[in-house]
Formats: structure tokens, C-alpha cells, sequence
């Protein structure tokens, strides 16, 4: 039975939140009329992750190189599906938001896209505050949060996948290209309002307001940092 459309996970060490996220996968697959695939793309855990996935019966490869846009286009690689969809390991995707994705890119005229996000946890109002802020700006600019991705694969390879020269952000700059190829196709990259992806808050837990809104201020003043991983610590560093 041919594959429609892959789901893209990147996990490094991620033996905390890997079952949940594609036990939710695994639930909601089988209702739906495409046919669908899983792909764990391990990116050098030292934790339970790869067997956890195997576990689950998703389709599980190796990415040396421990950064997540390689791990993303790993994933893309192997995959066997017209459509690609690119979720978080920390992250549980709702029926109807995975449904709604697939019907977009059915339809043709949507390139890709991506959805709001909601947290798993209550958060401190500034960090509630920073979510929805980020939600606004999604919608109004059109640009993905790399924790729910989908897109046309065609398009993808298109663009050359996501930039392996930055360290983060890596779904803005696809979500950038795939705009501009979606103005020239004449076809629209979408944002979808309800449902939103779950996604785990754990880095405002793990770190205080203060220092999320000072790190976020230092990739603003200074873009280039996402290009050097010692300075993406927010991403590639967790506190023990």
C-alpha cells in the first residue's frame, strides 16, 4: 500500500516524551483515509529513545551530525510520502489538526504551513504572554513553529529542505522559501488557527522568564547567532 504523506520526528534523548507523542500519532492515523508513516530520526541519543521508537513501531534511522535541521532532513530523505509533516518529539498533534493538514495540502492550491501552539502546562503570565505573542505573529506572517510543520515534499526538495547552516530558527528560513516558491506556484502557506499543536513548555521551566525574554532579545539584536551552536544553547543545552 503506497505511503500518502511521512511524519518527520528529530529526538535527541528524548526517552521523557517520545511514547506519548507517538502513541497520539499512532491513535489518530488509522482514522484517517490517507495512508501515513512514521520516521524517528535518532540524532545521537544516549537515553532510551530508539527503543522507544522501535517500540512503536516507527521506522527509525541515524543522524551523525547532532543538529536539528540535519535531523529534520534526514528524516525527508527517507521518507516515502507525497507530503511531509515535521513534528517535535515533546509534542502531541490532535486528530483534527493532522486531519486539517492533509486536507490542506489535498486540495493543492496550499504549499504548506503550520499550526498555533498551546502549551501542556500552565505557564507564568509573561511566558503565557510570549506564547500568545508568538501565535499572533504566526498568523499575521505567515511563519511556522517548528514543532508542526507540513508542506508538499515536491516543494521541499524544491527549496533544498531546511538551511543546515543555522543552528535555529531553521523553520522560519523554510517557512520564508516556501512562501516565496508558494507566491510563484500561486499557491499559500497556512497557519492553522484551531486545533492547536501541544507542545511541551519545558524550557520555561527550566529556565526564568527573565533569561528566555534576554535570549531572545540577543537573537534579535544579533541574527548571526543562530549560526554558531555554542550561542543556540536554548536548543542544544539542558540543564542536568
Amino acid at each position: 500500500m503506497p505511503i500518502d504523506y511521512s511524519i518527520i520526528i528529530p529526538a535527541y534523548n528524548e526517552e521523557d516524551f517520545l511514547q506519548a507523542t507517538l502513541s497520539a500519532l499512532q491513535e489518530a492515523i488509522p482514522r484517517l483515509d490517507l495512508n501515513g508513516e512514521i520516521i524517528v530520526v535518532d540524532n545521537n541519543s544516549s537515553d532510551k529513545t530508539v527503543e522507544i521508537a522501535a517500540a512503536q513501531g516507527a521506522k527509525v534511522i541515524f543522524e551523525e551530525i547532532n543538529q536539528i535541521s540535519r535531523a529534520r532532513n534526514a528524516g525527508a530523505r527517507a521518507a516515502q510520502g507525497r507530503y511531509l509533516i515535521f513534528v517535535d518529539a515533546d509534542t502531541i498533534v490532535p486528530l483534527a489538526l493532522l486531519q486539517q493538514a492533509l486536507i490542506n495540502l489535498e486540495r493543492g492550491h496550499i504549499i504548506g504551513g503550520g499550526a498555533c501552539v498551546a502549551g501542556d502546562i500552565p505557564l507564568h503570565f509573561s511566558m503565557q504572554l510570549l506564547l500568545n505573542l508568538w501565535n499572533f505573529i504566526s498568523i499575521y506572517t505567515r511563519n511556522a513553529a517548528g514543532s508542526f510543520i507540513y508542506c508538499q515534499r515536491d516543494a521541499f526538495e524544491t527549496i533544498g529542505g531546511f538551511s543546515e547552516a543555522v543552528y535555529a530558527s531553521e523553520e522560519i528560513w523554510l517557512s520564508r522559501n516556501m512562501k516565496k516558491l508558494g507566491s510563484k506556484r500561486k499557491q499559500s502557506f497556512c497557519i492553522i488557527k484551531q486545533p492547536p499543536v501541544i507542545t511541551s513548555m519545558r524550557k520555561m521551566q527550566w529556565y526564568s522568564p527573565l533569561r528566555i525574554y534576554l535570549y531572545l532579545l540577543l537573537l534579535a539584536v544579533f541574527p548571526f547567532t543562530v549560526r554558531i551552536k555554542s550561542l543556540c544553547t536554548l536548543w542544544y543545552r539542558r540543564p542536568s
